[in-house]
């Protein structure tokens, strides 16, 4: 296996690839419109990257940048390349093709009562195994509140404003309420 991570917005082969994997790895309520997502990429605000082992397309990562920190906003594998190490893969990539920025994520919160609390679990796992830490804050992004995790030193609030509000606009920022929320609980994954 050997992950290359490559620009596909102007691609229209890997781009049916990235959105139809999208659609299916995402839920509704988590989901950017795709068109934003690719204009976005197109304007240079955003790397919508296709993760391909050789010739076949193995799963999406989709990131925000700004100086020197770096959000991955959406990462999925192929459904039939699951379990199979490509996660890990295309975490690996992403470090090397982000070397020295801080790159962070937002995750779903383990929740008592999450029909797939499970995989919530599970995931997390993924990200602790592969060197990431849990912050002691939160990310709203419209009506979802996500648990903060990263490497390499924490991301501000402001520094998470002028991220997104690069990538999407003042507006809209403000329309959907996007935000970082300090935890004062002391438990990282609890209900707010």
């Amino acid at each position: 296996m050997n992950i290359q991570l490559v620009p596909c917005e102007n691609d229209k082969a890997l781009c049916k690839s990235f959105k139809k994997l999208y659609y299916k790895s995402f839920p509704f309520i988590e989901r950017a419109p795709y068109f934003m997502l690719r204009s976005a990429a197109k304007k240079g605000r955003a790397d919508m990257l296709a993760a391909m082992d050789g010739d076949e397309f193995a799963g999406l990562l989709y990131m925000l940048t700004d100086g020197d920190i770096a959000y991955i906003f959406y990462l999925a594998v192929d459904e039939e390349k699951r379990g199979k190490g490509y996660g890990k893969a295309i975490i690996s990539a992403m470090k090397e093709r982000y070397f020295g920025k801080r790159i962070f994520l937002a995750r779903e919160r383990i929740e008592k009562n999450a029909e797939n609390i499970e995989q919530r679990k599970k995931r997390r796992q993924f990200y602790l195994k592969n060197g990431f830490s849990d912050y002691d804050c939160f990310i709203r992004e419209g009506f979802v509140v996500y648990a903060f995790m990263g490497i390499g030193g924490k991301v501000s609030a402001e520094e998470y404003d002028r991220l997104i509000t690069r990538w999407i606009g003042k507006f809209i920022t403000r329309l959907f309420h996007l935000e970082i929320i300090e935890n004062n609980t002391g438990e990282y994954d609890e209900d707010l």
